[in-house]
């Protein structure tokens, strides 16, 4: 982008003298980064806006981003404020959170240079937020009575599906707007809870179960709760049980390894879900198997389970 280059219908041609668009004028190293005490609270977004306006003219490697070329720093910095809030260091969080909020306004600013109709600014952004808010909390902003946060979850998800135009079973919506670019087991934990949500029976997702072709749930767990063994990575069946019932025997010196805890972690803090997953994905190693690709196939494949599941219900409501 040259320093004369449009910046959309918003204002017409940004020159470097007017980097900062109508919200006075270029930012200099002179103006504070803070806003002094007692400043309304949001007026550090306003600044953010300024001085990305600014390096989007004169600075050389902000000038030439796209949407595409800043996605995988989007995606990044998510993940950076992720690990800040799991490891609790809050100094880390605030900053890594600004990061992402640098995301949103950069992403802004690209789209505001748009001519084809299709450009919006962070005014844009922010405004669409706001209405969906108010307009998801009638609890809070109109006159509807809730009883809990239950309630409140339930408007949601009606007021959600209701915007989205969904006509019979609410499920193809639901699960539509789930975004498949998103990690394998973050992906396939979303929808099965949207789909669940949705009233689709749990049972759907035991895809260990087989398809189920016929429009019928696949079978239920065995009786004592767990989920039949899959096969080992050789293809071989798993090994049976031990003869007082307890699972498979223990190691080859007799010693029994330490026990989980109450909660079901091992003493090293690691869950038995946990290690379980992680042991799945040396076995599909092991057997020359992506394991991000081969949790992306199960969960399209329970996506089409529960859409074909959602048919059959509309075609016999009873």
């Amino acid at each position: 982008m040259t320093k004369s280059q449009p910046a959309g219908a918003r204002g017409g041609p940004v020159t470097e003298t007017q980097a900062a668009g109508t919200r006075g004028g270029p930012v200099t190293e002179s103006q504070p980064a803070r806003p002094p005490d007692g400043a309304e609270t949001g007026a550090a977004l306003l600044r953010l806006v300024e001085v990305m306006d600014t390096l989007r003219v004169n600075c050389p490697w902000d000038a030439r981003q796209t949407h595409e070329s800043l996605a995988p720093y989007l995606l990044e910095e998510c993940y950076e404020a992720l690990e800040a809030l799991e490891g609790g260091d809050e100094s880390a969080l605030r900053d890594e959170l600004g990061d992402v909020l640098l995301q949103v306004v950069f992403h802004a600013r690209v789209a505001a240079e748009r001519t084809d109709g299709t450009g919006f600014d962070i005014n844009d952004v922010a405004t669409g937020i706001v209405e969906k808010l108010i307009r998801r909390h009638p609890h809070v902003f109109g006159d509807v009575h809730v009883s809990g946060p239950e309630d409140v979850k339930r408007n949601w998800d009606a007021i959600k599906a209701a915007e989205r135009g969904g006509r019979g079973s609410a499920l193809p919506a639901a699960l539509g707007s789930v975004p498949f670019g998103q990690p394998a087991l973050s992906l396939a934990a979303q929808l099965q809870r949207r789909a669940e949500r949705a009233g689709a029976p749990a049972e759907l997702a035991d895809l260990a179960a087989g398809p189920a072709a016929d429009g019928q749930a696949p079978a239920a767990p065995a009786a004592d709760g767990q989920a039949p063994a899959a096969p080992a990575a050789d293809g071989q069946a798993p090994a049976a049980p031990a003869a007082d019932g307890q699972g498979s025997a223990g190691p080859a010196d007799g010693r029994q390894p330490a026990g989980p805890a109450a909660d079901g972690r091992e003493p090293d803090g690691v869950s038995d879900i946990g290690a379980a997953l992680f042991s799945l994905v040396a076995r599909a190693r092991a057997a020359g198997l992506d394991p991000e690709l081969e949790l992306r196939a199960a969960a399209r494949s329970y996506r089409d389970r529960v859409r074909r599941w959602a048919e059959e219900q509309d075609r016999d409501p009873a």
